[in-house]
């Protein structure tokens, strides 16, 4: 990862707004969210089913119209170009979406469902294009053989293992993947992994790895942003967040992940209550109604970013006086 390059994709301010039938009430589903991800570097996205982390990833791709904000890719504003137009970023801005299953057409062939984008987007002889489809089915560990086959003679890790071949057949430079192992058994993720740390390692892709599987956003990511009700309320690099949560959700999200060292000892922080409805949302901090920390200005000021340190940023009120901490952290 170049930390001088220009981003591959930078997202600004973006905001995405459901209408509820008829009411005129809409859904706050994004709010205001900025990030930017460099060549090479693996971004996850963690929060709780809800938090907006998938129509985040479909906006940015232009999968979805952005209310507001800007998105900009490869140097060029991408977020009110016609849908026509955008049809030509394709190649370079692939998605992996979380059910495998429901992604493949059944009816085609896995070599055909490979060679798909390369049909699409690239002009080369048939011959090529067939050696280009085997090459692919390599790189995700797929044997050749496999390519004969119908999605329903697959696992669903083999499964995931060709949408990530379609994904990375035009050598895109945008790769969102959406919750792609969350359907799988837990060592079938493990496989999907390797075969994602080999292709960033082997090209230059910036990638937004979205998850509520925080062992899984741990090993894969680079930089880490936390989503709670449409907004980011921690970013940060991927050891210092695991190392040094700010946000009090953060450490309550942590404080559920099971470490691999079973004699660590680790203090469960529990919220209660539900979280708001993204139709009606508390003013103040967001988080302020199931906050175990909260004192009455959360209530009724929005907090901004504090810098930590080491580009690592989080949206609480409470760290200036030091009580943003939830209890004593490694505690029985």
């Amino acid at each position: 990862m170049n930390m001088a390059a220009a981003p591959t994709i930078e997202v600004s301010g973006l905001v995405k707004h459901f209408p509820v039938g008829r009411s005129g009430q809409m859904v706050n589903a994004v709010n205001g969210v900025s990030f930017a991800i460099l060549p090479g570097e693996t971004l996850g996205m963690v929060g709780e089913s809800g938090s907006g982390k998938s129509t985040v990833g479909r906006a940015m791709l232009r999968l979805t119209e952005p209310t507001a904000g800007k998105i900009v890719f490869d140097g060029q504003d991408i977020t009110h170009l016609p849908a026509k137009s955008t049809r030509a970023l394709r190649r370079d801005m692939q998605i992996v979406f979380q059910d495998p299953w429901s992604a493949l057409n059944p009816r085609m062939k896995v070599g055909n469902l490979i060679a798909e984008p390369l049909l699409l987007h690239e002009d080369m002889p048939r011959s090529e294009r067939r050696d280009r489809t085997e090459a692919l089915a390599r790189r995700v560990h797929l044997s050749p053989e496999f390519l004969k086959r119908y999605p329903s003679d697959l696992s669903g890790g083999q499964l995931q293992r060709v949408c990530i071949a379609r994904a990375i057949a035009t050598n895109p430079k945008l790769i969102v993947l959406d919750e792609p192992t969350s359907s799988l058994d837990l060592s079938v993720r493990a496989g999907i992994l390797e075969v994602l740390t080999e292709i960033r390692s082997q090209t230059k892709a910036a990638m937004l790895f979205i998850s509520h599987d925080l062992g899984t956003i741990q090993l894969i990511s680079d930089r880490i942003v936390v989503l709670y009700l449409g907004r980011i309320v921690e970013q940060a690099a991927a050891g210092a967040l695991f190392d040094r949560p700010a946000h009090p959700y953060t450490q309550s999200l942590l404080s559920a992940h099971l470490p691999a060292d079973p004699t660590v000892r680790i203090a469960r922080h529990v919220l209660e209550g539900e979280v708001p409805s993204p139709i009606n949302m508390p003013s103040g901090c967001a988080f302020h109604t199931r906050c175990p920390v909260t004192i009455a200005d959360c209530k009724t000021t929005e907090p901004g970013q504090v810098a930590i340190g080491g580009g690592h940023l989080a949206s609480c009120l409470r760290i200036a006086d030091g009580g943003n901490v939830i209890g004593t952290r490694g505690a029985a």
